[in-house]
């Protein structure tokens, strides 16, 4: 091989010659701002609205009177409920507020890794959830801790004889993990990867 000019070069110069290595793809980050800002902004909106329509039924109705609307499809009824769904728990009120902490931790640390913007609307909804009961526990009356929480949707009847009276926080929860659950099944993962269906099945085998 000659080099310009009609200088040789041999397989010593040529070992020798310098080479240009190219540059290294960066890493991407672990979690998407964008994603982040999803499950924060979704948060304080279900927070939001649960609060205000706590309000609206702390100074609007009176417990024991409930409010017929879409031909009884719906009652509002203002309940104050020191457990969960139809007052289970309601000795252990202080376990709810513990058991919210780690939710919400949990979803704290799912935060780190979180690159998906449907995962991030679920997350948020179960987040904003958990926070908008949380603060019925902590600043409700009996007590911190021991607060109840206040419910006023009934289905089909005024009291809860269909099912459990709720609140919008407790349709955000519903909501999110409903949504978390269809993710997880068609194969969407929080980094913003997807695996198809048929492949999950492939690796529980």
């Amino acid at each position: 091989m000659q080099a310009a000019g009609g200088t040789t070069l041999n397989a010593d110069d040529q070992a020798a010659a310098p080479t240009v290595d190219e540059p290294a793809p960066e890493p991407k980050p672990r979690f998407s701002g964008r994603a982040v800002t999803v499950l924060g902004v979704t948060a304080v909106i279900a927070v939001a609205i649960d609060q205000w329509t706590k309000w609206l039924t702390t100074e609007n109705l009176d417990e024991g009177s409930p409010v017929r609307i879409l031909g009884g499809l719906i009652y509002l009824s203002y309940l104050r409920n020191p457990g969960a769904a139809f007052s289970f728990g309601s000795d252990y009120t202080w376990v709810f507020p513990v058991v919210t902490l780690v939710v919400v931790s949990w979803i704290g640390y799912m935060a780190t890794r979180l690159r998906s913007v449907p995962w991030a609307i679920a997350l948020g909804l179960v987040l904003g959830g958990a926070l908008g009961n949380l603060g019925d526990r902590l600043f409700r009356a009996p007590g911190p801790l021991h607060g109840h929480v206040v419910d006023m949707i009934s289905l089909f009847g005024p009291y809860a004889e269909y099912f459990a009276v709720f609140n919008i926080a407790d349709s955000c929860l519903s909501v999110g993990v409903v949504l978390a659950v269809l993710l997880e099944l068609t194969g969407r993962q929080r980094d913003g990867s997807r695996i198809s269906v048929r492949k999950k099945k492939d690796e529980t085998k």
